[in-house]
């Protein structure tokens, strides 16, 4: 019993780890270490308070769903070796690894018996949710847009004001007699990241892009290429290829997602329940 709680608390102490500071156990300062040590202790006892209850009784895990989620995790490592390694830096071989998984997978199964317990989501419940969040179903207008960048940088000749104020002014004129080549021009010319993806920056609403190029953006009719733009990271060409005008969903377009918000919304509060009474339990 020692050897299965060492190997399930240096599991959990590995993913707490890994969730609050990005980093392996071995990694810790010493104060994070001794918060992570606690948290998996914790973790530890209630998973045995919970895999001690009645609930659990019949609960199994198929071994389907633990090679499953054991392959998943391989996959994340470059080879077999280096998946290995990384365990044996944390305490834990193969074996006890895949042990933990199994246990923490028949945890999660025991919650999700208990949550099964929660009170049927109706339509009235839907239409009720509907009509006192409103706020949730409005969508903002957006627009699709590329652009092309051409940065300022006296210290190279080509890039000084004056001379990115040329080549940028030479694609908006290319530009405007002919739109269409756009993707061609950002790829070829521009000195932004999505050049790769011809200058997409995105469906954007209002307040993810400078000022001075959302000004313009919004102004735009699809299919439009701006004039020279200036922002701060030097000067932009603008093509706002689509507009999706603000709307709000209708409540059959809600109604599927409200539905999965108030099902997990109970069943959460059943499974926390549950556990709150599973702690006062001598």
């Amino acid at each position: 019993m020692s050897e299965v709680m060492d190997s399930g608390v240096a599991y959990l102490a590995l993913k707490a780890a890994q969730k609050l500071y990005g980093k392996a156990p071995a990694a810790l300062a010493a104060d994070e270490s001794e918060r992570v040590q606690s948290m998996a202790q914790k973790q530890f006892e209630l998973e045995t308070q919970i895999l001690t209850s009645p609930e659990a009784r019949d609960a199994m895990v198929p071994p389907a769903t633990l090679q499953a989620a054991l392959q998943e995790i391989r996959g994340r490592y470059e080879n077999e070796d280096d998946f290995a390694d990384d365990l044996a830096g944390n305490g834990l071989s193969e074996s006890e690894f895949a042990d933990a998984l199994e246990r923490e997978l028949k945890v999660e199964a025991i919650l999700e018996k208990v949550g099964t317990h929660a009170e049927h989501v109706t339509e009235t419940d839907v239409e009720l949710y509907y009509q006192y969040h409103p706020d949730q179903f409005r969508r903002q207008e957006t627009r699709l847009a590329r652009h092309i960048l051409v940065t300022i940088n006296d210290t190279i000749p080509e890039n000084t004001r004056e001379m990115a104020f040329k080549r940028i002014s030479e694609i908006a004129k290319r530009l405007q007699k002919e739109p269409a080549r756009f993707e061609e021009q950002a790829l070829k010319h521009s000195e932004c990241p999505t050049a790769l993806e011809g200058g997409k920056l995105g469906d954007l609403p209002r307040g993810k892009l400078f000022p001075e190029l959302e000004q313009a953006l919004f102004v735009m009719q699809a299919g439009d290429v701006s004039g020279v733009l200036e922002s701060e990271l030097g000067f932009h060409v603008l093509r706002c290829d689509s507009i999706t005008e603000a709307s709000v969903l209708s409540l059959a377009q809600a109604r599927p997602h409200i539905r999965k918000v108030l099902e997990q919304k109970r069943k959460r509060a059943v499974q926390q329940a549950w556990l709150r009474q599973l702690r006062t339990k001598p």
